[in-house]
């Protein structure tokens, strides 16, 4: 038996199961705890039920996901468009550090999983997406580049990097608290205060949204959305580069913001861009995760598993050993450690979660709570997607 369902059904069940995510996060203390977001839970949820029917013989199930781009490209276009400079000036040289150590970190980690690919045995590119992608980049850059490598003959690429996603998540909610605590027992080390947070509070305060001044943010994200495509396509005509449309969006955005806040600072009303991006990016992961075919992967998971497991033991390293001394060797140089690894193996919220059942513990860090949601949320990618993007061109 054969059941095909058409992108509005797709769609549909995407928000069922984003919204039934949600519901089992709030029954199982276990996945809220790891910061497992619902999309994941949903998802694979029905992923699994789907392999079920297909490996017991009860029916296929076929789902029309092209409306995915869609959302995928809204929610980077959102990313883009967060990223402020006066945000980054706020960060001082501590925010550069971070985000340098970000840049190392996804050239490193890429590194490992093409290394070990090739030892282990498996397509090179595959351990780009155990790489980077995956672990820095989390479910959002799976789904990105995962489909962009299954266009150019990767198979299996999406449904890997999702995976990788997964574990990289938990693992990054497993290790960092633990991680931050031994810096902190060993240092023995102090909170200390920050004053001049004013303008980062009036940043991030929330506005009302009315239609017309939600209507503005669409033409916005729409223009920027719509520049990045062709710039993509320019790119990759006149260079040879594969530059998925997404990352020009997402760059285009960048730049009109920056524009935008030089003319007028109200013109970007993040409080309707975070709205649209949560939304958009619930429900692209939501249909990228039911969409997975877990028994493709099935034949790689040791290997993917033993490249996850050398990437936590890396960022720990790295963590500790450079990164603990590079920011100062003092409490909020801990607390950014805790960041580092929770969004280096899975995603912003990650980090939040670490940092925020630290400081909850031993002490609030502002500068933490600045730096990491700051470079975390876009800047990373500034580094992230040409080290992803390089490294796929030279092995395709």
């Amino acid at each position: 038996m054969n059941l095909e369902f058409n992108q509005i059904t797709t769609v549909f069940l995407a928000v069922a199961l984003l919204m039934l995510g949600g519901l089992i996060l709030k029954k199982i203390s276990f996945l809220n705890k790891f910061c497992i977001p619902a999309p994941v839970v949903g998802g694979l949820l029905f992923a699994i039920l789907v392999t079920v029917f297909k490996q017991t013989g009860i029916m296929n199930i076929t789902l029309d996901t092209s409306l995915q781009n869609l959302f995928m490209l809204t929610f980077f276009t959102t990313v883009g468009l967060g990223a402020s400079f006066k945000l980054v000036k706020l960060g001082g040289k501590l925010l550069i550090i971070y985000w340098l150590a970000c840049g190392v970190l996804a050239l490193c980690q890429n590194l490992i999983g093409i290394s070990l690919a090739k030892v282990l045995g498996l397509e090179p590119l595959l351990g780009i997406m155990v790489g980077a992608v995956s672990m820095e980049g989390g479910h959002g850059a799976a789904t990105a580049f995962g489909g962009t490598l299954e266009e150019i003959g990767v198979h299996s690429a999406l449904s890997v990097g999702l995976a990788a996603a997964t574990f990289g998540l938990i693992a990054g909610g497993l290790v960092g608290g633990p991680t931050v605590k031994y810096l902190i027992t060993k240092y023995k080390l102090q909170p200390t205060e920050l004053d001049g947070m004013k303008e980062v509070a009036a940043a991030n305060e929330s506005s009302s949204i009315d239609s017309k001044k939600f209507m503005s943010q669409i033409l916005i994200i729409t223009f920027c959305m719509t520049a990045g495509s062709y710039l993509g396509d320019l790119f990759s005509n006149a260079t040879g580069f594969v530059l998925p449309s997404y990352v020009g969006a997402m760059f285009v955005a960048v730049i009109v913001r920056n524009i935008l806040d030089a003319i007028n600072k109200e013109a970007v009303d993040m409080t309707s861009i975070n709205l649209i991006g949560d939304v958009t990016l619930g429900i692209f992961l939501s249909m990228a995760l039911m969409s997975i075919k877990l028994w493709e992967v099935a034949n790689l998971a040791l290997p993917m598993v033993i490249i996850v497991i050398v990437q936590v033991i890396f960022i720990v390293l790295l963590s500790v050993f450079v990164l603990f001394r590079l920011l100062g060797k003092n409490y909020d140089a801990a607390v950014m450690v805790g960041g580092f690894t929770g969004h280096g193996l899975g995603a912003t919220p990650n980090a939040m979660a670490n940092m925020s059942a630290i400081t909850d513990q031993f002490g609030p860090s502002r500068k933490a709570f600045l730096v990491v949601p700051i470079v975390g949320a876009f800047l990373i990618d500034v580094f992230a997607m040409p080290i992803i993007i390089t490294s796929i061109n030279l092995l395709k």
